[in-house]
């Protein structure tokens, strides 16, 4: 199926020796369309536009003048531009737009640049190779086991699952066997032509596909980048993932506190000055990780922060696993490594059309070591890589690259329209960041990532807990997550005007049904504990075989506990903090907190605890076992 992609071409009155034509760049079809000067900045929004040719010696200072801070602002990246120009009239933003010198591009040999560029972008070199492959249908003898799905197809007991799944799914499903599908560990062919493409895309010096979701890409991350006793500066509130790279790297942690909201029970960002404190306090830190955009969307001004880091020569790393399509859109940029982080993770599953467990690491460290990521990525990747989740990874790519402006615009529709009918209901309203926000961060220059929709429900005097399950249970739509005060509706490119009605239809059919209660729901206490101290290096005391002591005794907090230093990471869920880390020191507060977790009758879960005897204990080291820095 051929695919139809414009191209631009822009001189002073929209006319210059390319004629309008249609050119066969199999499999595109490329439509070549003259446009003035003035034109230029109202076609460019056309998210049909997938190149731009600026014939320079057409154009006069005046248009270069205002051609400079279009292209070197909001401008859309995905986008080729092309300077066809003469001698003297130099590529104005050499960065952004390719030079094409007259003496040496004919209109010709230019259109087909442009041509090859724009089939270049929309390749997929490992789907493609994956699907030729599968085409041949060749006889399989060896792994995977059901080999090509024929141990299930015939099956009395699994041909259901076979059909559910889809014949393409299992033929996919191949092994590192097949040599000309190239090798994720070591990639030198399809694989890697691939990872070559994603990281010009996303405008990285470097990228890797995982197929173990970021949690696997932060460690990997953390792992190759810090070395035992190293420090690492980090929000508290990081994903459970980077805590337990602290453990695996062995590096000395310093927890930033985030700020919370706790009028909605949301946790925020860390305030800007507390993360310049801790960096100008330990100018010998080798790496600073956040995570931004917050699962509630909250964006940090990052310049001031990477900047800061760096003149310490800090390694910076942005976990920015909510936010892998905002390359693709002016509203939502600049991306993480747009402003200079070293490395970033995506969770491109999350927000893009890539299978569960797809995830990318970009990198722009100037003293990146290609060798040890990839020994340490190598440590964690499984020899037998999911092929399909490898080619959502390319198809996700091409995708944005050949799309993503176009879709995110339709995002950004919805999200206008979702705002308007649902504050026009009488008992829910979408919050602005200024409602978002605490007061720690009024002032840090924090933007909003609209796809992230919070809903106020507290008007209806029922928890959002309960209105996401009256949602699920009556109709059939399932939101993102939910506090005692708000739910969360995430809308990806794959929203559509029938979700968003639906949706629109049942807030408002709520907000005139509801049973009327005169009683609030109780306001969950999410204030946890602060940070107590830690009495040596993570990793040492996880190692440590640990005694577990219960939480809980005679119905009250187990006061020999107090003093101990923990063995694990103790997470409650929500909201998913932890409470302990290997190595901290356990006060009264912080067992009070997860005593009354215990004791409660909560739907709270609480990782990292230990059950004996059926109750719940905490790991702690043992008299005998000792820490040192």
């Amino acid at each position: 199926m051929s695919s139809l992609c414009t191209v631009l071409i822009v001189s002073k009155e929209g006319k210059s020796a390319i004629k309008n034509q249609m050119l066969v760049a199999a499999p595109l079809m490329v439509a070549f369309e003259n446009c003035s000067f003035e034109q230029f900045p109202e076609y460019i929004l056309d998210p049909n536009i997938h190149a731009v040719i600026f014939v320079g010696h057409l154009l006069n200072k005046a248009h270069i003048k205002d051609l400079v801070p279009i292209v070197a602002g909001d401008w859309r990246l995905e986008l080729n531009a092309y300077w066809w120009h003469k001698p003297d009239k130099i590529n104005p933003v050499p960065e952004r737009i390719a030079d094409c010198p007259l003496e040496i591009f004919s209109p010709k040999a230019l259109l087909d640049r442009v041509c090859q560029d724009l089939v270049e972008r929309a390749s997929t070199p490992f789907f493609s190779a994956l699907r030729e492959y599968v085409q041949t249908q060749p006889d399989s003898w060896h792994t995977p086991g059901h080999s090509n799905g024929n141990s299930l197809r015939y099956s009395a007991w699994g041909t259901d699952f076979y059909h559910f799944v889809g014949q393409s799914m299992w033929q996919a499903d191949l092994s590192v066997s097949v040599q000309s599908l190239d090798s994720l560990l070591h990639p030198e062919g399809v694989i890697a032509k691939a990872q070559d493409l994603a990281a010009d895309a996303f405008g990285a010096k470097r990228t890797y596909f995982a197929t173990n979701g970021s949690s696997t890409a932060n460690k990997v991350i953390l792992q190759s980048v810090l070395t035992p006793g190293d420090i690492l500066l980090l929000d508290r509130n990081c994903h459970k993932s980077v805590h337990h790279g602290v453990i695996l790297s062995g590096a000395e942690p310093i927890y930033l506190n985030s700020s919370v909201n706790e009028e909605l029970g949301i946790f925020a960002s860390v305030p800007k000055e507390t993360i310049l404190e801790a960096i100008e306090a330990h100018p010998t830190a080798k790496a600073l990780i956040l995570t931004n955009p917050t699962y509630d969307g909250l964006i940090y001004d990052l310049k001031p922060i990477i900047e800061a880091a760096h003149k310490q020569g800090i390694k910076v790393i942005i976990d920015e696993a909510w936010y892998g399509f905002a390359r693709f859109h002016p509203i939502f940029r600049p991306t993480a490594l747009e402003l200079g982080a070293d490395y970033v993770t995506q969770s491109t599953h999350k927000t893009l059309s890539a299978f569960s467990q797809a995830s990318m690491v970009h990198v722009n460290d100037p003293d990146h070591d290609p060798h040890i990521l990839r020994e340490t990525f190598n440590m964690h990747a499984s020899t037998s890589p999911q092929y399909s989740i490898i080619a959502s990874l390319d198809v996700a790519r091409q995708q944005m690259s050949m799309e993503g402006y176009s879709l995110l615009e339709k995002v950004l529709s919805i999200v206008d329209t979702l705002h308007q009918k649902i504050n026009e209901t009488k008992l829910f309203r979408v919050l602005s960041l200024e409602e978002l926000l605490p007061a720690s961060l009024k002032h840090d220059n924090i933007r909003l990532d609209p796809t992230k929709v919070t809903i106020d429900v507290r008007a209806t005097n029922h928890s959002g807990e309960e209105i996401q399950q009256i949602l699920f249970d009556e109709f059939d739509i399932q939101v993102e997550k939910s506090t005692f005060a708000t739910i969360t509706v995430l809308v990806t490119i794959g929203a559509t005007a029938n979700k968003m009605m639906r949706l629109i239809h049942a807030l408002t059919t709520l907000s005139e049904t509801l049973p009327k209660r005169k009683r609030k729901p109780k306001k969950a206490s999410i204030k946890i504990p602060k940070f107590t101290s830690l009495a040596g290096l993570p990793r040492d005391a996880f190692y440590y075989s640990g005694t577990a002591i219960p939480v809980v005794k005679a119905g009250k907090l187990n006061k020999k506990l107090i003093g101990r230093v923990s063995c694990d990471q103790i997470v409650p869920y929500p909201p998913g903090i932890p409470v302990l880390v290997p190595a901290q020191v356990i006060d009264e507060a912080v067992l009070d907190y997860l005593a009354k977790l215990i004791i409660s009758d909560t739907n709270f879960e609480i990782h990292g605890l230990v059950k004996v005897d059926g109750e719940y204990a905490l790991r702690v080291l043992t008299d005998s076992e000792t820490l040192e820095w």
